[in-house]
C-alpha cells in the first residue's frame, strides 16, 4: 500500500481494497458491489443551495451498475442550479468520482459515491462550483508550484428538548466541556465515528463555547429547546477533498441529530451575546509534500506573508460566499472573538487571519512532560503551521468559498505588491484595530464587495458572470441594507425580537 495518511485511519473501502482512494478503479467499486452485497448505489452531488443531494440507483443487475459508474446519470440542471442554467438548456450529467465511494451509514447494502457535473459535450460544467474550484486550484498548481491544503473547523448546534436540570452548563462556558455538563457526547461521537469513517480526516471534536439553556424563538422547531454548541475539526487535506468532506459532514450531523429526535443548525448566529457558529479554514502550502509556511529562520515564510495578502487583498468580496445571510453580520461584531477588520496577527482572534501555534519548535515536548520516555519522537513531516481564516460562518457556500480563496491565494503569490501589502496588513503591538479596513457589515455591502470586484473572479473565464450575478442577488434578496440604523430607531425589547426573527429564519440554509 502507498505510503501517506490513509495509512492512519483506513477507511472500510481501503480495508476491503487494500489501496487508497486515489487509486479505486472501477472494478474495485463493483468488487465491493458483488461480493458485498450492494443493492443500491447512491449519487451525491451538492447543489447552487450547498446542500448534499441523492440520486438512488438500484443494482438491478451487475450490468447496469457497472453502467451507472462508468457514465453516471442524467438530471435537471437548471432545477439544481436554479437562477443560473435556463431551463431550454438544462441536463447536466452526474459522473461519480471513485475516490469518494464510501458504504452508506444510514442504509444497508448501499455505497454512497460523490459526483461531478459534466455538460452536454463531457466536459466539466463550469457552471458548477465545484468544478470551478478543482479548475482554479489546478492554476494554482501550475502557475506557483504549490498545492493548497485547508482544513475546515465546523461548528453546529445541537438543539434537544430539556429532559433534565441537572448539571446544567453555564451561558458561554461550554469550551471543551465534559459531561455531566453538557449532554450531547453520546450524539458527537457517533457523528465524529461515522464521519472519520467516510473521511479519514477528522483530527478532533469538543463542546464549543456556546450554550443556551432555552432557547426563545417562535419558530416550533427550536423554540423553548436547550442548545449546545460543538465543533468537529478536520486535519489538513487537499482543498478539493475539503471541499467534498465539509458537506459530507453536515449531512452526517443533520442525520444523526434527526435520528435522536434533534436539531442540528449551523446556522451563523442563535441568539445575541452568545457564540456564533463559525467555519474557519486553515490554510497551508506544500511543495513536493512539504509544508513550506515556515522559512529557515523559524518565521512565517514569504509564500505565506503572499497568502496572507492575497486573502486580505479579496477579504471583502470572499465574504459574499462565506456569510450568506443576514444573521452571519450578527456574528461579525466586536469583542465575540469574530473578525471586523482586514489584518492579520499571531495569535490575536479578533484578526481576519491568525497564526496560530504550529509545532515549529523541534522539540520533544511529551519527553519533557514525560522525564523517564526513553525513545525521542523523530519526524519528517516538519512544521504543521497553518494560515486561519476567521470570516466565514455555517452559511458559507463551501465549494464556492474554498474556489475564491484558491483564486485569492494564486493572487497573492503571484503579485509583485503582496509582501508590501502583507506588511501594512500586520496587526502588531504598534497597531490599533482602527487603522484597517472594515470588512462588510451586511449582505448588501457583501454584494457591493463582490458587484466591486467581480473582474477578479472572471478574468480568464474562470467564473462565469451569470454566477456572479447570482451570487449578488441572492445577498441583496436579504433586505438588509442599513440594518443597524434601522435596528437604532427600535426599543431594546423589539430590536431583540428583529434579530431574533433574522437569526432563525435561516437555521438550515447551507
Amino acid at each position: 500500500m502507498t505510503k501517506n495518511y490513509h495509512e492512519l485511519a483506513l477507511t472500510p473501502l481501503v480495508k476491503i481494497l487494500g489501496k487508497n482512494p486515489e487509486d479505486f478503479q472501477r472494478k474495485d467499486l463493483m468488487k465491493v458491489i458483488e461480493e458485498h452485497n450492494i443493492r443500491q448505489i447512491n449519487l451525491h452531488y451538492v447543489g447552487i443551495d450547498g446542500k448534499l443531494k441523492e440520486l438512488k440507483v438500484p443494482v438491478n443487475s451487475y450490468g447496469y451498475a457497472e453502467l451507472i459508474l462508468a457514465q453516471g446519470e442524467r438530471i435537471d440542471g437548471s432545477n439544481i442550479f436554479k437562477g443560473i442554467i435556463d431551463t431550454s438548456n438544462s441536463d447536466l450529467y452526474i459522473v461519480p468520482c471513485y475516490k469518494t465511494a464510501f458504504i452508506s451509514p444510514f442504509e444497508e447494502n448501499t455505497m454512497g459515491v460523490l459526483c461531478r457535473f459534466m455538460d452536454k459535450n463531457g466536459k466539466p460544467a463550469m457552471c458548477a462550483p465545484q468544478n470551478i474550484l478543482i479548475e482554479a486550484h489546478r492554476r494554482f498548481k501550475e502557475q506557483t508550484g504549490l498545492t493548497l491544503n485547508v482544513l475546515g473547523e465546523l461548528e453546529f448546534y445541537i438543539i434537544y428538548d430539556q429532559k433534565d436540570h441537572l448539571f446544567t452548563g453555564m451561558s458561554q462556558r461550554g469550551y471543551h466541556q465534559s459531561s455531566p455538563f453538557v449532554k450531547s457526547r453520546q450524539m458527537l461521537n457517533e457523528m465524529m465515528d461515522i464521519i472519520s469513517t467516510m473521511t479519514a480526516s477528522i483530527k478532533y471534536g469538543h463542546s464549543e463555547v456556546g450554550y443556551i439553556n432555552e432557547l426563545n424563538s417562535t419558530d416550533p422547531e427550536v423554540a423553548g429547546r436547550r442548545c449546545e454548541q460543538y465543533e468537529i475539526e478536520f486535519l489538513p487535506r487537499p482543498i478539493e477533498d475539503m471541499s467534498n468532506y465539509l458537506p459530507l459532514a453536515k449531512w452526517v450531523i443533520r442525520n444523526v441529530a434527526h435520528k435522536w429526535g434533534c436539531t442540528a443548525t449551523f446556522t451563523p448566529k442563535l441568539e445575541e451575546g452568545m457564540a456564533g457558529n463559525g467555519l474557519h479554514f486553515h490554510l497551508e502550502l506544500l511543495k513536493n509534500g512539504k509544508n513550506t509556511m515556515v522559512g529557515k529562520d523559524g518565521k512565517l515564510s514569504d509564500d505565506s506573508k503572499k497568502l496572507i495578502a492575497g486573502l486580505c487583498k479579496y477579504a471583502p468580496s470572499i465574504t459574499a460566499f462565506g456569510n450568506s445571510v443576514s444573521s452571519a453580520y450578527l456574528r461579525l461584531v466586536a469583542h465575540q472573538e469574530a473578525p471586523t477588520k482586514v489584518c492579520w496577527s499571531e495569535q490575536n482572534r479578533a484578526a481576519l487571519i491568525r497564526i496560530p501555534l504550529g509545532w515549529t519548535l523541534d522539540t520533544d515536548m511529551a519527553k519533557i512532560v514525560n522525564p523517564n520516555q526513553k525513545d525521542i519522537y523523530e519526524t519528517n513531516s516538519g512544521t504543521r503551521q497553518t494560515v486561519e481564516l476567521r470570516s466565514p460562518d455555517g452559511s458559507a457556500h463551501i465549494h464556492l468559498l474554498l474556489a475564491a480563496i484558491t483564486i485569492a491565494a494564486l493572487d497573492g503569490l503571484t503579485k509583485e505588491d503582496s509582501l508590501s501589502r502583507a506588511e501594512k496588513l500586520h496587526l502588531s503591538g504598534n497597531s490599533s484595530m482602527h487603522d484597517f479596513e472594515s470588512l462588510p457589515s451586511s449582505c448588501f455591502e457583501s454584494a457591493e464587495a463582490l458587484q466591486r470586484d467581480r473582474h477578479l473572479y472572471v478574468k480568464d473565464g474562470l467564473v462565469p458572470d451569470t454566477l456572479i450575478d447570482f451570487v449578488v442577488e441572492k445577498l441583496k434578496l436579504e433586505n438588509d441594507k442599513n440594518i443597524n440604523e434601522r435596528f437604532s430607531h427600535l426599543t431594546a425589547e423589539m430590536r431583540l425580537k428583529a434579530t431574533r426573527e433574522i437569526m432563525h429564519k435561516d437555521l438550515h440554509k447551507q
